[in-house]
C-alpha cells in the first residue's frame, strides 16, 4: 500500500460498529444478549491476517500448553477484504467451526464447500462477474482484449474463469500481465511497454486499488491514452483514482460494482468518531491526520508546500471538509459489512430459537432476513448471496474530477438468464479492439499459424460455398450450398444451378435440321426407287429389300431427334430403344442383302439351286428374326432396369446436367453389342464377296458402308466418354447421323447416279448382259425362255 491509512477501510470498520450498536439497541433482535467486537488490521497481507485470527482464537491470555485448550469466545469473524487473506483465515478457522463472513472477497474458489465449509459472503462470487464482463465484451464487439491482475488468488482464479468464458464467445487475449505484490518499478515499466506495443485497445483488470495504484500512476504520468479499461468490482469505485491526474488516461473506464445500499443514520454516527471521543484510538488519530493534514505530535517536518505541519486539536469538523470517510452517497462495501453483521445476528437468533426437529431453518437453508431497505438476504448452498451488479462508467465532472456514474445493471432474471441493461444507448465513444478486421461476406477466416484465432486472414469461399454474415466469430468454414444450388460470383448467396441439356439451341437445332434433311433425302431416294421401280436396275436389285433399307434409314434419322430436349422418364426409354431397334432393322436388311449377293453368285454356277431356298419369304423371315431378337432384349431391359433421367454434376459442379442414365449398363452394352455383331457379320460376308466379278460388285459398296459404320461407332466410344454435359448427347446424335448418311450414300448413291444421270445404262439389255458371267448360266436364266432374272442386289457398272 502506498498510503499508511485508508479512510475508506476505516469507514467499513465503523459501519460494523454502527450495525452492532443498532442490534444491541434492538429489543426484538437478540434480546438480553449484547454483541461485542474486536477490530484488527490485516494490512492486506496473509501474515497479518493470520496473526489477527490466532489472536482472536487464543484470547488475550497466553496459554502455556502445547495445544490451545478451551473454546474461543469468538462466534463469527467478518472479513477479510482480500480473497487471498480470506483463504488463509477460513482454513485456519475450519477446525474450530467458526463461521466467517466476508464483505468483499469475491474469488470463485471460496465457493467450494469442501474446502471452505464455514465461509460465507455478502458479495457475489467472481464467477458471476466473469460472465458479466464476457457479455460486456461481446456487447461492444471486442474480440481482442488484454488482461492485468494482481498477484493473488483473486486475480488468478478470475482470469482462469474469464478465459473459459472467452473461449465460448470467441474472444482472444493479446497478453496477460501480473502486477507484482511488492512494488517493482522495472516490472511496472515492462508491463506498460507491453501495453503500448499491443494492438489490443481493451484492458481488463482484476486487482485491488492498492496493487493497481503503482501501475496506473505511471500509466497516467506517461499520458497513455486510447485504451479502454474494464474494471472489476475491487477498484471500479475506488476514490483513489477520482482525482484529475488520472483523467483523461482513465476516462471512460467501465466496470461492474456490487449493488449499493443505504444505511440510515450512518453518516451521523461517523461524524461522532473524533479524537476527543476516542482519545486512545490510533486509527482515529490517523484519520484526522489524513483528512486535515495535521499531526498530534510536535514535529519540525514541513509539508509539501514547505510550511510547518499544523498540530491537530481534535476539534476539527468532518462536516466542513469533504472526505472519503464520510462520503455515504454510494455505500457498496460498507453496505455489505452492514449486511454481514446482521447475518450473524439473525443466525444467532435462529440458534437460540431453535427447537430440535422443528427448525426454524426453513427447508434446511441458511439464514434469511430482510434488510432495512427491504432487500431479502440469504445464502445459497455455496454460501453466496444473490448476485447483482451496477454497471459503472467513469465520466469527468465539471470540477475536473472523475465521477462514477451508474449506466446500467447486470441482473439475474426469472428466465434464468443473465442480461445487460443499459440506461443510455450511448455511454461513451466505444473503441475498436480487433486483431483482424471482420471478414466481409463471401470470405472466411483463415487462422494464422502460431497466432490466436482472433488473428486471421480473410480467404474467399470456394466454389459452391457462401458466407453472408459479416463479423461472425470464428467462421472458419463457409456454408456449402444445397445440391441443386451454386454460389454466385460474390460467394454471398446460393443461386439455382444452371440446368443444361441438349435443347434446340444452335447445336440441337443444327442436328435436328441435319436429321430432317437426312430423312427427307432418304424419302427422296425412296420416291426415286418407287418412281423407277419398273426399270431394270431397281428390279434387278431386289426392290423390296431396298425399300426396307430406306424405310429403316429414315427411322434412324428420325430417332436422333428423340435425343434432343429435356430428358424424361419416357423420353429416356424411347430414345435408346428406338435407336437400337431401328439400327437393328437397318443392319438386318443390309445383312439380308449381303447374303442374297452371295447366294446369287452361287446360283449362277451350273448345277447350283440355292436361291430357291433363300427367296423373298426367307429374306423377310431373316430380317424379322434379327430385329425381333433386339426387340426382346430391349423389352427385358425396359422391364428390369429401364433408363431414367438423372442430374449429373460430375463434369461441372456449377451446372446440373440433365441426362439419361442407361439403368442397366449390362443391358445397354448388350444392345449396342448386338448391333455391332450384326454389323460385323455383314461386314465379314461383304468382305468375302468383294472379289466377285465386276458385275457382282454390290458387295464392295456394302463392305465400304459397313466399314464406315463400324469406324463411326468405334470412334464414338472415346468421344462419348470424354465429352462433357450436353455434348455427350450431341456426339451420340452425330454418330447416328454419320452412320446413317454413310449407309445411305454408299449403298444408294451409285444406283441413283445411274437412274438419274445415266439412264442409257438403265436398260434391260445392258443390265442383263452384264449380269451373266458365263454362257451356261445365261441359258438357264434367259428371260426369253420364260425365266425371271435373279433378284440380286447388284449395281451394274458398264465398261466402255
Amino acid at each position: 500500500m502506498f498510503f499508511s491509512f485508508d479512510p475508506r477501510s476505516f469507514r467499513w470498520a465503523q459501519t460494523m460498529r454502527f450495525a452492532i450498536k443498532e442490534i444491541n439497541e434492538n429489543p426484538h433482535l437478540l434480546p438480553n444478549i449484547t454483541l461485542g467486537y474486536k477490530i484488527y488490521d490485516s494490512c492486506a497481507t496473509h501474515v497479518a491476517a493470520l496473526r489477527a485470527t490466532l489472536t482472536l482464537l487464543n484470547g488475550p491470555e497466553n496459554v502455556q500448553s502445547e495445544f490451545c485448550l478451551g473454546s474461543s469466545p469468538v462466534k463469527a469473524i467478518i472479513g477479510d477484504s482480500g480473497s487471498s487473506q480470506s483463504i488463509v483465515v477460513s482454513r485456519t478457522l475450519q477446525p474450530f467451526k467458526v463461521p466467517m463472513i466476508s464483505y468483499i472477497s469475491t474469488c470463485s474458489c471460496l465457493g467450494n464447500r469442501k474446502e471452505f465449509p464455514t465461509f460465507f459472503r455478502t458479495v457475489p462470487s467472481d464467477i458471476y462477474q466473469v460472465k458479466a464482463i464476457a457479455q460486456l465484451v461481446k456487447h461492444f464487439g471486442w474480440t481482442w482484449v488484454a488482461a492485468i491482475s494482481e498477484d493473488g488468488d483473486y486475480g488468478r482464479y478470475a482470469f482462469q474463469a474469464l478465459i473459459e468464458e472467452f473461449k465460448k464467445s470467441g474472444v482472444c487475449l493479446s497478453y496477460y500481465e501480473v502486477i507484482p505484490k511488492v512494488y517493482n518499478k522495472k516490472r511496472i515499466l515492462e508491463i506498460l511497454e507491453v501495453m503500448k506495443a499491443s494492438s489490443a485497445k481493451v484492458v481488463i483488470s482484476f486487482a485491488g486499488e492498492g496493487d493497481l495504484y503503482p501501475l496506473l500512476s505511471e500509466y497516467a504520468r506517461q499520458n497513455i491514452t486510447g485504451i479502454q479499461w474494464i474494471a472489476s468490482e475491487a477498484w471500479v469505485t475506488a476514490s483513489l483514482f477520482s482525482s484529475g491526474e488520472f483523467y483523461p488516461s482513465l476516462g471512460g473506464t467501465i466496470g461492474f460494482a456490487i449493488r449499493k445500499g443505504e444505511i440510515p443514520s450512518l453518516k451521523d454516527f461517523l461524524f461522532k468518531v473524533t479524537p476527543l471521543a476516542y482519545p486512545e484510538s490510533a486509527f482515529v488519530k490517523e484519520l484526522w491526520t489524513s483528512v486535515f493534514g495535521c499531526t498530534f505530535q510536535i514535529s519540525n517536518l514541513t509539508g509539501s508546500s514547505g510550511q510547518m505541519t499544523p498540530k491537530c486539536t481534535g476539534k476539527e469538523s468532518l462536516e466542513e471538509k469533504y472526505n472519503i470517510y464520510t462520503d455515504v452517497s454510494s455505500l457498496r462495501v460498507s453496505y455489505n459489512v452492514y449486511k454481514a453483521v446482521y447475518a450473524i445476528a439473525y443466525s444467532l437468533q435462529n440458534i437460540i430459537n431453535c427447537k430440535p426437529g422443528n427448525g426454524p431453518f426453513h427447508n434446511f437453508t441458511y439464514v434469511s432476513f430482510t434488510s432495512n431497505m427491504g432487500e431479502t438476504i440469504y445464502f445459497d448452498k455455496n454460501g453466496d448471496p444473490v448476485p447483482s451488479y451496477d454497471i459503472i462508467n467513469w465520466q469527468r465532472g465539471a470540477d475536473g474530477k472523475i465521477w462514477f456514474i451508474t449506466v446500467g445493471l447486470y441482473d439475474f432474471k426469472v428466465n434464468m438468464a443473465w442480461n445487460l441493461h443499459f440506461f443510455f444507448e450511448c455511454i461513451f465513444q466505444v473503441p475498436q479492439s480487433l486483431c483482424s478486421e471482420a471478414c466481409p461476406s463471401g470470405t472466411r477466416k483463415g487462422v494464422r499459424q502460431g497466432e490466436p484465432l482472433c488473428c486471421f486472414d480473410c480467404l474467399p469461399c470456394a466454389d459452391g460455398e457462401i458466407s453472408n454474415q459479416t463479423g461472425i466469430l470464428f467462421l472458419l468454414e463457409c456454408t456449402h450450398c444445397p445440391s441443386d444450388f451454386w454460389s454466385n460470383a460474390e460467394r454471398t448467396e446460393c443461386i439455382p444451378k444452371e440446368i443444361e441439356f441438349l435443347t434446340y439451341d444452335e447445336i440441337g437445332a443444327s442436328l435436328a435440321v441435319i436429321a430432317l434433311f437426312g430423312t427427307c433425302l432418304t424419302f427422296g431416294v425412296l420416291g426415286i426407287f418407287l418412281y423407277y421401280k419398273s426399270t431394270p436396275i431397281v428390279r434387278v436389285n431386289n426392290s423390296e429389300l431396298s425399300f426396307f433399307i430406306l424405310f429403316s434409314l429414315a427411322l434412324c434419322f428420325l430417332c436422333s431427334i428423340a435425343f434432343i430436349g429435356e430428358p424424361g422418364s419416357w423420353s429416356c426409354m424411347l430414345r435408346h430403344t428406338v435407336f437400337s431397334v431401328t439400327f437393328s432393322l437397318c443392319i438386318s436388311c443390309i445383312l439380308g442383302k449381303t447374303v442374297v449377293v452371295l447366294m446369287a453368285f452361287k446360283a449362277t454356277q451350273p448345277g447350283n439351286n440355292l436361291m430357291k431356298y433363300f427367296g423373298p419369304l426367307q429374306q423377310r423371315m431373316m430380317i424379322l428374326s434379327c430385329t425381333l431378337i433386339q426387340i426382346v432384349i430391349c423389352a427385358i431391359w425396359l422391364i428390369s432396369t429401364p433408363p431414367f433421367p438423372v442430374k449429373n454434376t460430375k463434369y461441372q459442379n456449377s451446372k446440373i446436367i440433365l441426362e439419361c442414365h442407361v439403368g442397366s449398363t449390362l443391358a445397354f452394352w448388350f444392345v449396342l453389342g448386338y448391333v455391332g455383331i450384326l454389323a460385323c457379320l455383314c461386314f465379314v460376308l461383304a468382305f468375302l464377296a468383294r472379289k466377285l466379278p465386276d458385275n457382282f460388285n454390290e458387295a464392295k459398296y456394302i463392305t465400304f458402308s459397313m466399314l464406315i459404320f463400324c469406324s463411326v461407332w468405334l470412334a464414338f466410344i472415346p468421344a462419348y466418354v470424354s465429352s462433357p454435359g450436353k455434348y455427350t448427347v450431341a456426339v451420340e446424335i452425330f454418330a447416328i447421323l454419320s452412320s446413317s448418311f454413310g449407309l445411305l450414300f454408299c449403298i444408294f448413291a451409285p444406283k441413283c447416279y445411274i437412274i438419274l444421270l445415266k439412264p442409257e445404262k438403265n436398260t434391260k439389255q445392258v443390265c442383263w448382259s452384264q449380269s451373266q458371267p458365263t454362257q451356261g448360266a445365261r441359258q438357264e436364266t434367259d428371260p426369253r425362255q420364260g425365266a425371271s432374272p435373279p433378284q440380286i442386289l447388284l449395281i451394274f457398272i458398264s465398261k466402255s
